[in-house]
């Protein structure tokens, strides 16, 4: 059961954000110990969190590994990118519905990756058909990207219809599911994706400090020398975590990781990502509903909604999103502004220990703001 942080953070704000997101007091509590990084019962935390993380995969440990890389997720995308790809004789094809697509791009372009850009409007996922026209356009890809769960507006690309058709023709797939896993189910086994990534501070529920690859061994490990960085080299990452029994190799985020653990236990007594999804989904729906209700507009279809994070349209040409913004943070709530590039829009996430209860409060702020800054005269 999740709680409201209501009941014992009455002063901070709830993250209603992509990542970072609110955490439970049990996952802050975590971190208010020192630990040393060479320390066996360190490194044993760390080869159980990455065992889990293959477990909530449903993957199979002899086929899938999990490296943990210090920074944000970026840093993982970037590390997955650089190593994955080889300097010569290889194309990458990014599809690009949103800022993180897009990211992805100007990752190739700074690591001087051959690549191919499958541009869609933001509004509207990346489907097999558009990936499979790209392909036999540019038979000289050997590589592909997506984002699967693009917060640029909170849309679902479908990878579970786009990647089995990619592996036909034996194309290493590349799945950023930052914003996702944990909180939407991947069922990696039937997935096959190469590399997916994410990061601790979104569905898993912890808090910012490092980022997640899951990757396939057997294409991990055709990887060896290709990395472009030293830091973000993912072989030699995986390597000494194999060889060391858990000793990361570079400095590592200690509190984070003790954190992060409470927080898999977590993941573990709500029920698991199932369970969490159908949470996440509530909370969604029930925000969805409530701001129609009270005549905002989503920037994108049901159909294609993530229970991660909605959009919505300014419903008026003067809206003033930072007096809204806190007039909310005020009361209790932090949102995003939007990132949809030809409309207005803010976002309002539906994940962490957020409860009914939270949902409903912010509804009613809503709903005061639009009476009394909105409509005034209904005051």
């Amino acid at each position: 059961m999740i709680e409201s942080l209501n009941d014992h953070q009455q002063t901070t704000p709830l993250l209603l954000t992509p990542g970072p997101l609110t955490t439970s007091k049990t996952v802050k509590e975590n971190m208010l110990a020192d630990h040393g990084t060479w320390d066996d019962d360190y490194k044993e935390l760390t080869e159980w969190v990455r065992h889990e993380l293959v477990a909530i995969a449903n993957a199979s440990q002899k086929e899938y590994t999990a490296i943990l890389m210090q920074g944000s997720g970026s840093f993982g995308v970037e590390a997955t990118l650089g190593t994955a790809i080889p300097k010569q004789n290889a194309t990458l094809l990014i599809a690009e519905n949103g800022a993180y697509g897009e990211r992805m791009v100007q990752m190739a372009d700074y690591l001087n990756i051959a690549h191919v850009v499958l541009k869609v409007p933001e509004t509207e996922p990346v489907t097999r058909e558009l990936v499979a026209t790209a392909l036999e356009a540019h038979p000289e890809i050997t590589h592909f990207a997506v984002v699967h769960c693009e917060t640029t507006t909170g849309i679902l690309n479908p990878i579970e219809t786009i990647l089995p058709e990619l592996q036909k023709h034996n194309i290493v797939t590349i799945v950023d599911a930052m914003s996702s896993f944990g909180g939407v189910p991947i069922d990696l086994t039937t997935l096959q994706a190469d590399y997916l990534i994410t990061s601790s501070n979104k569905c898993i529920q912890g808090v910012p400090g490092f980022s997640i690859v899951l990757a396939k061994r057997a294409t991990l490990e055709t990887t060896q020398y290709q990395a472009r960085s030293l830091s973000l080299d993912l072989y030699e990452q995986y390597r000494t975590f194999e060889d060391d029994n858990g000793k990361w190799r570079f400095t590592s985020p200690t509190h984070v990781m003790y954190a992060f653990a409470q927080a898999l236990r977590e993941l573990a007594v709500e029920g698991g990502i199932t369970v969490r999804f159908r949470r996440y989904q509530t909370n969604e729906q029930r925000i969805r509903e409530g701001m129609l209700d009270m005549g905002y507009k989503v920037v994108i279809e049901e159909a294609v909604q993530s229970p991660i994070i909605t959009s919505f349209l300014y419903p008026t040409d003067d809206f003033d999103f930072h007096d809204f913004y806190e007039y909310l943070k005020d009361r209790g709530f932090i949102i995003h502004p939007g990132k949809v590039s030809r409309v207005n829009s803010f976002r309002i996430g539906n994940i962490g220990a957020i409860t009914k209860t939270d949902i409903d409060r912010l509804l009613q702020v809503v709903a005061d703001y639009t009476t009394e800054e909105l409509h005034p005269a209904r005051a």
